[in-house]
């Protein structure tokens, strides 16, 4: 039974290690600091100058249409948009019109900003979607996760990004 224990506990630590490797590669790219500012008109055309704080942690969300590992995690990003700022930026997917027919068919209630040409993911150094910026009450990045990222581990960036 103690080696089973200690089998598991060595997997374990393994596929932990290997995690955060394979996002330190990933994110080494990415923005850091002061996100650098996105003052674009949403497709609800609401005015947007990001980052602007507002005391609490905010959420700035890349995503595109085509990417199946995005649609995965859709509803963990709208249920965090109930309760947290959180402006997502369309990278790459097509069209206003595109892009409008996805968000009504995928329920999205918070500002979607149209990145037609990749320059506000080039901006913040994106290499591939979904990446998530977590940035602080003073609008400074946190955290930067690139790939799947559950409900539960973005809660608790958010957690530790408002302390």
């Amino acid at each position: 039974m103690a080696n089973k224990l200690k089998q598991i506990l060595v997997f374990g630590s393994t596929a932990i290690v290997l995690y955060i490797g394979v996002q330190l590669i990933a994110t080494r790219s990415l923005v850091s600091g002061m996100p650098p500012p996105i003052r674009a008109t949403a497709l609800d055309g609401t005015a947007l100058d990001v980052p602007k704080p507002e005391g609490r942690p905010a959420v700035i969300y890349f995503w595109a249409s085509w990417c199946q590992i995005c649609k995965a995690m859709q509803s963990s990003i709208r249920s965090l948009a109930r309760d947290t700022p959180l402006v997502s930026v369309a990278l790459l997917s097509g069209d206003e019109t595109e892009v409008r027919e996805y968000v009504k068919r995928e329920g999205f209630e918070f500002p979607v900003v149209l990145d037609q040409d990749g320059a506000i993911g080039r901006d913040y150094g994106i290499r591939g979607v979904p990446a998530v910026f977590i940035l602080g009450p003073d609008g400074h990045i946190r955290f930067s996760t690139i790939g799947y990222t559950s409900e539960l581990g973005l809660r608790f960036r958010l957690w530790l990004a408002g302390l």
